[in-house]
């Protein structure tokens, strides 16, 4: 090791501790995570960045899979981030279902262990999908198993609105988008297991309306998330 690299390393110690240390921290305890697409409209929005509790189920060692400690039981309705079981993308959606739960889509309707979500304050809206193209949306807010959250449908968007029903194995979770007509959901990519598992979000830190000239959405500051 040369003279240089020595010094170097000797006068930032300081700094070079405080890496490791918030390297650390946001891969075993806290993480943030920006909201790169729709499909959890109108819960979060693209140009979110959310605050993720990594330890809000599982105790990992740092940089894997490994489970130390289960200090948590994911419950219906939260908001997850975990490794897609298709291809490991990290993905955000609503946890539905956990094990055992019997899971039904039916013409859009949620059905959870054979009974079916409540729908309430629907408002109609235009929505933007992508760049240049816009769609007639619905809203609402589901009410299923004490728990209630809103939820959007497109319209003549082609989605998957009839699904099941199925029952979720032990140690997995069925996830769904807010944006039901516009996520790539349990629906596609399956059941997704516990230890695919990062964290739950809990609050958006801060947002930027990318549609709009990338403006802060001051109001979504430390916002929490339902």
């Amino acid at each position: 090791m040369s003279s240089w690299l020595k010094s170097a390393l000797r006068n930032n110690r300081g700094f070079i501790v405080f890496l490791l240390c918030f390297g650390l921290f946001r891969t075993a305890v806290a993480d943030w995570n920006p909201i790169p697409s729709g499909s959890m409209r109108p819960t979060l929005l693209e140009g979110d960045v959310v605050f993720v509790n990594r330890v809000a189920y599982d105790v990992k060692l740092p940089l894997t899979d490994v489970v130390v400690a289960r200090v948590g039981e994911p419950q219906r309705g939260d908001i997850v981030t975990f490794h897609s079981p298709k291809d490991g993308t990290r993905l955000i959606k609503r946890l539905v279902a956990v094990p055992g739960d019997r899971v039904e889509l039916r013409d859009g309707v949620l059905l959870l262990n054979g009974v079916a979500a409540e729908y309430h304050d629907l408002s109609e809206l235009i929505e933007p999908v992508a760049p240049g193209l816009e769609l007639a949306a619905t809203r609402a807010i589901e009410q299923v198993g004490g728990r209630g959250h809103a939820v959007q449908y497109l319209s003549h968007y082609g989605s998957v609105r009839s699904f099941g029903p199925v029952v979720v194995p032990a140690d997995s979770y069925f996830m769904l988008g807010d944006n039901r007509d516009n996520s790539a959901d349990s629906r596609y990519i399956g059941f997704v297991d516990r230890r695919a598992l990062i964290g739950r979000a809990e609050r958006t830190l801060v947002s930027a309306d990318v549609l709009g000239h990338w403006l802060p959405r001051l109001e979504r500051t430390w916002a929490r998330l339902e």
